[in-house]
């Protein structure tokens, strides 16, 4: 799964086939290069997970990336959990246009409820009005609501499989599926399914881990509050913390950066 080619873009490579006269459709990869970066982006911003908490998010990671891959290219996608034991939200977005992937969970103040849920959102285009579907799910596992949002808002089954390593596929069911081997199929199967079932090459892709945020772009987010009220957003100090909603960096904000970023703004609308 890590086999590369001449001028492809640095990232987990995955992997489209049609699985001939079983009508469904393989997904798969090693994702150890988006996970590397993941781990990376967590020591660089001094984030901390439970274990519980990090296998839940790392499998909804490599459950959101496999469904990204099986989207069209222009399409922008966002997934939120919200997860009642363990109290969590997680939130995972994607851009099939650069082929990345970026993430974070929330840990504080998660609103209790009565069911776990799961929103999907879906944009053509950048700027395009999403598309959101929502679904209740049971239990901790992400693979399993992954599966779950598909029987119930794609309306078609997949299942999830994690093989060796940090290999991970996606079995998708198209009209005409083989249910009887669909359902029976196991991760060992999956793991020689190449030798085994006549595949068609669909597509390939490589996706990385990339939020995009900078300063610049948080203190876009932040001015408006400061315009409404600078205290209420500064107090009494010269700086702030913030964190990226999307990936949960730190920026580090200061009064004169922000007046500077406002003036810089009336310019422009002059």
């Amino acid at each position: 799964m890590s086999e590369e080619k001449p001028n492809e873009p640095a990232g987990s490579v995955v992997t489209t086939d049609f699985v001939r006269h079983r009508n469904a459709v393989l997904i798969r990869s090693d994702l150890s290069p988006l996970f590397t970066d993941y781990y990376l982006h967590l020591a660089d911003n001094n984030l901390r997970y439970t274990p519980e908490q990090d296998t839940i998010f790392k499998n909804a990671l490599a459950a959101f990336t496999l469904h990204s891959a099986s989207r069209p290219l222009n399409e922008h996608l966002a997934w939120t959990l919200n997860f009642q034991d363990p109290r969590l939200n997680l939130f995972l977005a994607g851009d099939n246009e650069d082929c990345t992937v970026v993430g974070r969970l929330f840990t504080e103040n998660v609103r209790a409820a009565e069911h776990n849920t799961f929103y999907s959102d879906i944009m053509a285009r950048r700027g395009a009005d999403p598309r959101r579907s929502v679904v209740n799910f049971f239990g901790s596992d992400a693979f399993a609501a992954a599966s779950d949002y598909y029987a119930r808002s794609e309306q078609r089954p997949a299942r999830y499989f994690h093989l060796a390593g940090d290999e991970y596929a996606m079995l998708v069911s198209h009209p005409d599926c083989d249910t009887a081997w669909f359902s029976s199929v196991d991760a060992t199967a999956i793991a020689g399914l190449d030798r085994a079932e006549t595949l068609s090459r669909i597509e390939r892709r490589a996706y990385q881990w990339h939020c995009g945020c900078t300063q610049l772009k948080i203190l876009g987010a932040i001015a408006p509050a400061f315009r409404a009220d600078p205290h209420g957003v500064f107090g009494d100090g010269e700086s702030i913390r913030v964190e990226c909603p999307r990936c949960a960096a730190l920026h580090t904000l200061t009064r004169e950066a922000m007046e500077a970023y406002l003036a810089e703004s009336k310019k422009g609308e002059a």
